[in-house]
């Protein structure tokens, strides 16, 4: 059982990931990334994920540099923007994303959305990125079942991560048994759905009865469930109280009601009928 925030799960390479991660999805390139970021690796994060389309990856790497941790023990994601998907797109706006982090290799890239027509090609530049050790895993974000699948027909390694919405009202039960069978990664985004979950009376009994909050005991569930993690906050005694997730254990009880919650109900776009 996970015991500490720099406790990671081992992908399907060989690669340590951290459970609890801090995502910067909306948080502002400049001063308010870089107080952001800074404030997490001080609160004990050790792993950060961005993307090319958040547009605050040059802030990213200040935090970083600024945080002063030591670069072999971060963890740091970034993604592929639909517009730029396809083989040698992709390429470019890796090498783009890397300076912009000021990095000489990346801990996990992800194809950010699954654009119909590219993302195999996408997929075979990230593969050729991997293979050249310039990145250390790769993986997709916001893939369904049937993306996956056409995927792997023609891929030659596996994705490590397959990062969606998942909540306490999206729980992605078929697609995170899928991905355990296929020992794909299953990460969180929004896994506080986007704070619509905070005032719920269950979750709330449920954080009562602990001496938690209802985000404590949210991000509590994913790790119990097997589910790496990402909460995002600029305010930094939020940021903090999202890695006090280790001195208490939710019952099998607890995980039953809160599964029970699903409502298929997602606060971002459907992969399925996304305008790309």
């Amino acid at each position: 059982m996970m015991k500490h925030v720099q406790d990671t799960t081992t992908l399907n390479n060989g690669v340590k990931m951290p459970w609890l991660g801090f995502g910067v999805f909306k948080v502002k390139d400049g001063d308010e990334v870089v107080n952001a970021v800074k404030t997490a690796i001080e609160a004990g994060y050790r792993s950060i994920d961005t993307a090319k389309v958040y547009n605050n990856e040059t802030g990213v790497a200040q935090g970083i540099r600024e945080a002063g941790v030591a670069r072999e023990d971060l963890f740091i994601t970034t993604k592929v923007w639909n517009s730029d998907q396809g083989y040698e797109s992709t390429l470019a706006a890796f090498e783009d994303s890397m300076k912009r982090l000021e990095l000489d290799y990346l801990d996990l890239y992800l194809i950010h959305w699954p654009v119909k027509g590219k993302y195999k090609d996408s997929w075979r530049a990230l593969e050729k990125l991997y293979k050249e050790g310039r990145v250390r895993a790769i993986g997709v974000s916001n893939f369904q079942i049937h993306h996956l699948e056409d995927l792997m027909m023609d891929a030659t390694v596996k994705p490590a991560v397959n990062q969606v919405e998942l909540h306490p009202l999206l729980t992605q039960t078929e697609l995170r048994e899928y991905c355990s069978k296929h020992e794909i990664q299953i990460e969180a985004w929004s896994p506080l759905g986007q704070g619509h979950l905070m005032e719920h009376p269950l979750l709330q009994d449920i954080a009562a009865k602990y001496g938690k909050s209802p985000a404590q005991v949210i991000l509590r569930w994913d790790l119990q469930n097997g589910i790496v993690t990402i909460p995002k906050s600029v305010t930094p005694e939020r940021i903090r109280a999202n890695t006090e997730l280790y001195d208490f254990e939710l019952t099998a009880e607890d995980i039953e009601q809160i599964n029970s919650l699903n409502e298929i109900k997602r606060f971002g776009s459907d992969p399925d009928n996304f305008n790309f």
